[in-house]
């Protein structure tokens, strides 16, 4: 175990104590007589505070450090879609101080970067599947005010003299792939206007700057609400209950269409069995509760628990479908 100086130990406490009270990076509960441990566990979040990621991690980082009597520190690092972070990970200790929260950008960032500094199938051990994150394509009312679903979206697309434009959070992200996707097996054509970030594709879609955008339901959720978009399909293959006349893409005529985008934990591949058990077992636990699964929703995450063997399956899966999509549609964020 590392052994702090008194100096030390109080900027890690002042850390911790500002983090609880303004929303900062520490999760903090000290270890108690009888814990199994004392050591503190970092949590690694690859994308900035405020996020989906970082919202699901921020619920679950607080109930495991309860149930563990641990401290548990989330620490954002954001950039390359998760990559810097990832990389990082990949060169931790393999005790299980390490955990990261693994989302769809940072898995695939690997097919868009060689010298990514990891490799998503081979340098972790998956540890559960947390939460799914549904997306959904919306449209501007005003610009498309007879598009109230996707088979109209389709039809106006292939109308035009020349592609019209969509939006997506950026180049490579699951919203872009998951529209280039559709476009192949729906056969029609529209331009992607890549933005960096979700925040400005969305205020853009809103102003009417692009009409369609696909995006994930945490950011499309307040503004369908408010109607000042249309939702006109949800990619997951059945429909989500916060938006339930929403119908799937699969309902609307193309068939096994499936575009989910997750999150789950993971730690460095040689991590003992016995700690990415327990820590998978804490996981399957906290998602059982009622109120972290309404913490979850509320975010517009769905909590989802998969254990080792099936978010590692799950892993795979999905690394090679969406790198078949980046190849067959030659994305590249360059």
């Amino acid at each position: 175990m590392p052994m702090f100086s008194k100096h030390t130990m109080r900027c890690m406490f002042r850390w911790v104590l500002m983090g609880a009270l303004f929303g900062g990076l520490a999760i903090g509960v000290q270890a108690q007589q009888g814990s199994a441990s004392d050591k503190t566990i970092k949590l690694v979040v690859p994308f900035p505070a405020g996020g989906p990621t970082d919202t699901a991690s921020r619920i679950v980082g607080q109930r495991l450090a309860e149930r563990l009597k641990q401290t548990v520190l989330v620490e954002n690092r954001a950039g390359a879609s998760g990559a810097i972070a990832a990389a990082q990970v990949a060169k931790s200790a393999p005790d299980g101080s390490t955990l990261m929260m693994l989302a769809t950008p940072t898995m695939l960032a690997p097919h868009f970067n060689k010298a990514a500094g990891y490799d998503t199938t081979k340098d972790f051990m998956p540890v559960a599947t947390v939460y799914d994150l549904p997306i959904v394509i919306v449209v501007n009312t005003t610009l498309l005010p007879d598009v109230t679903d996707l088979t109209k979206l389709i039809a106006h697309a292939k109308a035009q003299p020349k592609p019209m434009n969509y939006t997506s959070s950026g180049v490579g992200s699951f919203g872009h792939l998951s529209m280039e996707l559709l476009q192949q097996l729906a056969g029609f054509e529209m331009q992607h206007v890549p933005y960096k970030g979700g925040v400005p594709a969305i205020t853009d879609t809103i102003g009417g700057v692009v009409p369609v955008m696909y995006s994930d339901l945490v950011a499309a959720l307040p503004h369908i609400k408010s109607g000042k978009l249309r939702a006109i399909a949800i990619g997951s293959p059945q429909r989500v209950s916060v938006v339930p006349d929403v119908k799937t893409i699969s309902e609307q005529g193309i068939k096994g269409y499936d575009a989910v985008s997750w999150g789950g934990l993971l730690v460095v591949k040689g991590t003992p069995k016995a700690v990415v058990d327990k820590l998978a077992n804490e996981i399957q636990a906290i998602l059982s509760e009622k109120e972290v699964q309404d913490r979850l929703r509320d975010a517009g995450c769905i909590a989802n628990f998969e254990g080792p063997a099936q978010i590692g399956q799950r892993v795979q899966n999905d690394y090679a479908k969406w790198g078949r999509v980046i190849r067959d549609r030659s994305v590249s964020n360059d």
